[in-house]
């Protein structure tokens, strides 16, 4: 387990806005006292619980060439068929995995192939698990074409709290099954639009685990 490259600068800025609140504290109120102890306590568990939320697991990918991997941890909170309309504009079945703030924020390649597609979109930040976040909040779109010409959409979406929306490859360049895709920061959600005959693993309310539950198989 290590610390994402997105957090270092808001675990600095954290550790220093904890150490400004307890410094301030013990020059107004000089002597100790339970009400010191306990600020000490919250300040430690707001930092630890920072650095928590930037965690990056190291794990390999549980995948395939017709499998589809899931791309965050989180609950499946979505299963239904769609019409996309920004890039596909026609039926797909969509797939939303939720991410609360205790969830790990990394998201990962569902499938390898080349991204044909990207947009970034500024939008609202209402929260994730609401059904119209996936076209009104602040979200980015992501599409992966296979070598079997199957194309995998993949929207991450910014929440109530989140504010930064992170994907690393650019558009024309090839991406590996479970290597990084990018970093949401906090609460926030992901979709996945998938053709119509994808057979599917999972079901409504399940907790699922980024590049290690099988989201489905393709036909």
């Amino acid at each position: 387990m290590t610390i994402h490259k997105e957090g270092y600068k808001t675990i600095i800025i954290a550790f220093l806005f904890v150490a400004a609140v307890l410094l301030a504290l013990n020059d107004i109120l000089v002597d100790q006292s339970w009400f010191h102890y306990t600020m000490y306590g919250l300040g430690l568990w707001f930092f630890i619980m920072i650095v928590r939320f930037f965690r990056s697991p190291k794990r390999t990918a549980n995948g395939g060439k017709k499998v589809i991997l899931c791309p965050a941890d989180g609950k499946i909170v979505v299963i239904e068929r769609t019409i996309e309309p920004e890039y596909f504009k026609d039926e797909r079945i969509q797939v939303s995995i939720f991410m609360s703030a205790t969830n790990v924020h990394v998201n990962w390649f569902p499938v390898e192939g080349e991204i044909v597609y990207y947009y970034y979109h500024p939008g609202k930040h209402m929260v994730a698990f609401n059904p119209k976040a996936s076209l009104e909040n602040e979200r980015a779109t992501t599409v992966i074409e296979r070598a079997d010409g199957n194309r995998i959409l993949v929207r991450q979406i910014a929440g109530a709290m989140a504010r930064r929306i992170k994907c690393y490859p650019k558009v024309g360049e090839p991406v590996v099954q479970g290597d990084e895709l990018g970093f949401i920061k906090f609460g926030s959600r992901v979709d996945l639009l998938l053709p119509t005959g994808t057979i599917l693993d999972i079901k409504l309310g399940q907790k699922v685990t980024g590049k290690q539950t099988i989201i489905g198989h393709l036909a």
